[in-house]
C-alpha cells in the first residue's frame, strides 16, 4: 500500500482576507452560493457583499439550518442547481464547512471554505462528517478532492469567542497521537494510503506548536489581541491539524468523540472539547508513560479544555449509561480499528472510566 498526502489547493491566512473573498470566488465562476448562519450574515454579510461588488461575480446567501445531515445537503444541492451557482462557499464553523463541501461534491462544483472561527480541523480536508437530523454521528463522507480554497481572516477569528479557538486546540492535539497510532499500526488513513513521514512530521509540528504557543494564544485572545502566537495557533488548528489528520489518520480520540454523540447531554459541547477527552482516553488505552500522560493533562487544564466526564455534562457514569458510548466508538465503520492493538467495548469502557479518574485527580492537585 502506498503513502498518500492530501492538502487544499490553496490556503490563505491573514488579517483582512475576508475583504478579498469576491476576488477569489470570481476565479471559479460568475455566481456563488454562500452558506452562512443568520448570525454570521449579520457579522460578515456586508463585508462579503462589498467584496463581491468589486468583481463581475454575484453572491447568493442561504442560511444554514444547523446540522450537517443529508436533509440539509440535499436541500442545498437543489438550490445550487435551481439558481445556477458555479461555486459553493461555506462561511462560519465546522458543520457549515462540511455541509458546503458535501453540497459542492454532489453538485459537482468547486468549493471555498472561509472559517470565522478556528475550532476544528475540518476546513482543509476532503471529508465531511455526516450526522442524523438529530445530531448523532452517522458516517464519514470521503470526498474525491480537498477544498479549492481555504481562507482564514485572522482578524475575524481573533474576535470570535475564545472557547472556540481553545476547542480547536483540543481537536488539533489529537492529531499527533492519532497519526502516531496509525503509523505504528500501518493503518489506512482518510487519504486512502498509509502514513508517510511528511504527514507524521506535520502532525508532530502541530503538537509542538500547541505546546509552545497554546497558552500564549489563549491569553492574547482573552485580551482580543491577534499576536504571532495567535497566528501560529490558527495555522496549527486549521492547516497543520487538517493535513495531519487526513494524511496521518484517525484513531481512538475521534472514535471516542463519535461515541459521546450518543449522549444527549454532550450535544452542547464543542467538537474539539469532546475530542480532547477522546485523546485522554486514547492515551489511557495506550498505557503511555506517566510523565507523558501528566504533561498532556496539565496542558489541557492550563488551556481550559475538559478532562472529566462531568465537565462534558455527563453526571451518570454507570455502566448502563456509558457502555453505549464504548459500543458506538467501536462501530465497524469507525476508526478505533486503527489502533495498533485489539480494542473492544469493554476495554474502551474501562479506559473512559480511568481517563475520567485521571482528569479528576489532576484537577484536584
Amino acid at each position: 500500500m502506498s503513502t498518500i498526502f492530501l492538502s487544499p489547493s490553496r490556503y490563505v491566512q491573514g488579517p483582512g482576507e475576508m475583504n478579498n473573498i469576491g476576488t477569489y470566488a470570481e476565479k471559479y465562476g460568475k455566481k456563488a452560493l454562500c452558506l452562512i448562519s443568520n448570525g454570521g450574515y449579520r457579522r460578515q454579510g456586508s463585508q462579503i457583499e462589498e467584496s463581491f461588488a468589486k468583481t463581475s461575480s454575484e453572491v447568493l446567501f442561504d442560511y444554514f439550518h444547523g446540522e450537517c445531515c443529508m436533509t440539509e445537503i440535499n436541500r442545498l444541492v437543489e438550490l445550487v442547481k435551481d439558481k445556477g451557482c458555479d461555486v459553493v462557499i461555506g462561511v462560519g464553523g465546522g458543520k457549515i464547512f462540511d455541509t458546503a463541501k458535501a453540497v459542492a461534491y454532489y453538485a459537482d462544483k468547486p468549493v471555498m471554505v472561509c472559517p470565522t472561527i478556528a475550532s476544528t480541523d475540518a476546513p482543509c480536508s476532503a471529508l465531511s462528517v455526516i450526522y442524523t437530523d438529530n445530531g448523532v454521528f452517522q458516517e464519514y463522507l470521503f470526498l474525491p478532492s480537498n477544498p479549492n480554497l481555504v481562507l482564514m481572516d485572522t482578524a475575524i477569528i481573533a474576535a470570535s469567542p475564545v472557547r472556540l479557538t481553545v476547542s480547536g486546540m483540543g481537536d488539533a492535539m489529537a492529531t499527533y497521537f492519532e497519526a502516531r497510532a496509525c503509523y505504528n499500526s500501518g493503518a489506512i488513513t482518510c487519504a486512502g494510503g498509509k502514513v508517510g513521514v511528511a504527514a507524521l512530521g506535520i502532525a508532530k509540528l502541530c503538537y509542538d506548536t500547541l505546546i509552545s504557543d497554546g497558552f500564549k494564544a489563549k491569553v492574547a485572545l482573552e485580551a482580543h489581541a491577534c499576536t504571532a502566537a495567535v497566528e501560529r495557533i490558527i495555522e496549527a488548528n486549521t492547516l497543520l491539524s487538517g493535513i495531519g489528520f487526513e494524511s496521518g489518520g484517525l484513531a481512538a480520540a475521534h472514535a471516542i468523540h463519535n461515541g459521546l454523540t450518543v449522549l444527549e447531554e454532550c450535544h452542547h459541547m464543542q467538537h474539539g472539547e469532546k475530542v480532547n477527552f477522546g485523546t485522554l482516553t486514547q492515551l489511557v488505552l495506550e498505557n503511555v508513560e506517566e510523565d507523558e500522560l501528566l504533561d498532556i493533562l496539565n496542558w489541557m487544564i492550563e488551556i481550559g479544555l475538559p478532562v472529566t466526564l462531568e465537565e462534558l455534562g455527563v453526571t451518570d457514569t454507570s455502566r448502563e449509561h456509558l457502555m453505549p458510548v464504548a459500543e458506538a466508538a467501536c462501530a465497524e465503520n469507525d476508526t478505533l480499528r486503527n489502533m495498533p492493538f485489539e480494542v473492544n467495548p469493554e476495554i474502551v469502557y474501562n479506559a473512559i472510566l480511568a481517563a475520567d479518574a485521571f482528569g479528576r485527580a489532576a484537577l484536584n492537585q
